[in-house]
């Protein structure tokens, strides 16, 4: 049962992060696609903001490569509910973190698009819902010296 529990955790882990930055960068990306009709110039801005998304992802399999270096056939339940719980909480907050920054990396885009010189500004705000994503790494990490 613990190890059920724990391979679900790692499951949700990657899974759940992958998921919020596909749909994050599908969201950016098609954002730089309507903003390349107006200032095909503005590419490598576009780009850059798009691709925002990618890092939680990211988060979700460095989680998983620490925590796979602990699985084997012997963890108590308590040890399969601390994987299972770092994988639910990691990949909860980077699924919505990624798809928020998303939305935010495409409204500056689509601002880029306009003419508006707003990629500093938007790099920023897009950096809030980053900053969560990092925090669930974190307590992940430290949830982690539960096992």
């Amino acid at each position: 049962m613990s190890v059920i529990l724990a391979l679900t955790g790692l499951g949700l882990m990657v899974g759940l992060s992958g998921t919020g930055s596909a749909i994050g960068l599908v969201i950016g990306g098609s954002a730089v696609i309507g903003m390349m009709k107006k200032t095909p110039d503005k590419f490598a801005n576009g780009l850059i903001l798009s691709a925002l998304p990618a890092t939680q992802g990211l988060y979700g399999f460095v989680a998983f490569i620490m925590y796979n270096e602990s699985m084997n056939a012997n963890l108590t339940l308590f040890q399969g509910a601390v994987v299972f719980g770092a994988g639910l909480a990691l990949g909860l907050v980077t699924l919505v973190s990624a798809i928020q920054q998303g939305k935010i990396c495409a409204a500056g885009i689509s601002a880029i698009g306009s003419g508006h010189d707003v990629f500093g500004n938007t790099f920023i705000l897009a950096a809030f819902p980053e900053f969560y994503a990092i925090l669930s790494l974190v307590a992940a990490i430290l949830m982690r010296n539960l096992l």
